[in-house]
């Protein structure tokens, strides 16, 4: 019998001031789906925070001065750069983050459709030209707004989308002639290591783009140094409001979590409707901060909608992220698992029905729906970010939208109805940041204004709106008098 070659597990350093760097301590990364390990790891300390920041304050001296035209340019070679490397990034994120490797070619197709639209928006910032002779003591004068670039930014993000919501806090900045230091997600480096490859090769400036692994403690560094203006931070509610509360003077942007309710109308099309429920239930093991967690059905319609929401759900197949048919994959820890499934077990006890899943091996978790659960229960005004959903009847439409509005968070919801008087009801009435009118809260391109209210954030991205955010107004007044 032939020997086993091994392959050996590569280890990777991290990128500062242009350079890459093989210090601090090494860690690995493992497989959420078995454990593997598939690389080593570099993390940096907090000297080393401290020389990313002040690569971006070097850095900043260059790109607030370059022109829109270069930063477009920067722009479009970082997207081609993605997409020709699209399968290694896809399988980056399918061993790194165990997302089904459908999914994660999809979000490598975002990444780049959201570097390619930061290269548009470069050339539109546009300004502003007021008129102020509008009294007799102020005739001759007139002004001008434009947008200046804040200065170094620090984004810190999840590892549920380890390529694009780093894309989201990489692209505007480029576009508005920011340096950023990130730091990834601990469980999901590399795919932000791959793209610090991709970046150094399309031209930015050396101190412009800093990638550093940091441990919670180092990472502080981050939130309370001055010289950094604006942290964009993706994550937990608990964490984002600590690093506003620790943050001074600078701006904050956060995208936090959210249990996103679905309203399904007496109206609606309901194989459509209860399709879309399970992909956006279940896609990414429902960790997503906009996963369908509560569905409200009409109960005129409820017995019919929850037979086709359940046939969907038994096709799901369960695996290997890596297997071309995986449609769920594991969660991103075994203890991450374990908690959603005490959650489900703590809801059967108070009374909940088990419609499907509620079983768990390791990291993996069914798919699993629950009924006749009470809105106080963790499944519900939680963030369960697993894939767990609940399905109740409601009897009015008013006391739907109560119900979506009965959470901390507020992030996205959606709502299938073709009574468009319904829709503006609850476009007035829902405390979110977005209202998603026939089709579940989980949808998004990467372009429209992306965040929420209540404990769901602060703040809007969305390239267009990002840019505003890393981007300060100034006036020019001018008295030709």
């Amino acid at each position: 019998m032939a020997e086993m070659t091994m392959v050996p597990v590569a280890t990777h350093g991290f990128y500062v001031d242009g350079k890459w760097l093989e210090e601090g301590d090494i860690v690995e990364i493992r497989a959420p789906y078995d454990g593997a390990v598939i690389a080593r790891v570099y993390q940096g300390r907090r000297e080393h925070a401290e020389a990313a920041i002040t690569a971006t304050v070097k850095a900043f001296g260059t790109t607030r001065r370059l022109p829109a035209f270069e930063r477009q340019r920067v722009l479009r070679r970082i997207a081609d750069g993605i997409h020709g490397r699209k399968e290694e990034f896809a399988r980056t994120l399918a061993q790194e983050a165990g997302k089904p490797i459908k999914s994660a070619r999809m979000e490598v197709d975002r990444a780049v459709f959201t570097f390619n639209i930061a290269a548009e928006e470069t050339v539109r910032g546009y300004g502003e030209y007021l008129p102020l002779d509008w009294q007799q003591s102020t005739a001759g004068r007139w002004g001008i707004v434009k947008r200046f670039p804040l200065g170094p930014i620090a984004g810190i993000t999840p590892f549920n989308f380890p390529l694009n919501l780093v894309a989201h806090k990489v692209a505007p900045a480029i576009a508005a002639g920011c340096p950023i230091v990130l730091k990834p997600a601990p469980q999901t480096p590399l795919s932000s290591l791959l793209l610090a490859e991709v970046i150094q090769q399309a031209g930015w400036p050396d101190g412009g783009f800093n990638v550093v692994l940091l441990s919670n403690e180092d990472s502080g560094l981050l939130v309370t140094d001055d010289r950094i203006k604006l942290i964009s931070f993706t994550g937990s509610a608990a964490v984002g409001w600590a690093i506003k509360g620790n943050s001074g003077k600078k701006k904050v942007l956060l995208e936090l979590g959210g249990n996103s309710g679905v309203i399904v109308h007496s109206d609606a099309d309901l194989a459509y409707a209860a399709d879309r429920c399970v992909t956006g239930s279940f896609g990414y093991a429902g960790q997503a901060c906009i996963s369908v967690q509560r569905i409200l059905v009409e109960h005129s319609v409820y017995g019919k909608f929850v037979e086709l929401f359940m046939a969907g759900v038994g096709k799901l197949k369960l695996g290997d992220p890596l297997d071309e048919s995986c449609d769920v994959g594991p969660m991103i820890r075994e203890s991450d698992a374990i908690r959603a499934y005490d959650w489900v077990q703590e809801a059967v006890r108070g009374g909940a029905r088990l419609l499907c899943g509620g079983k768990r091996k390791g990291s993996m978790l069914e798919p699993t729906v629950l009924t006749s659960t009470k809105s106080d229960m963790k499944v519900n005004c939680q963030e369960v970010f697993a894939p767990v959903v609940t399905v109740e009847p409601y009897n009015d439409f008013a006391s739907a939208l109560r119900e979506v509005n009965n959470s901390a968070y507020g992030l996205q919801a959606g709502l299938f109805t073709r009574d468009a008087k319904l829709i503006f009801q609850a476009y007035e009435e829902l405390e979110i940041g977005g209202l998603i009118a026939g089709d579940v809260p989980t949808f998004r391109i990467d372009h429209m204004p992306y965040g929420g209210v209540k404990d769901s954030g602060l703040g809007r991205e969305g390239l267009r709106y990002a840019i505003e955010e890393m981007t300060e107004p100034k006036l020019l007044v001018m008295n030709l008098r």
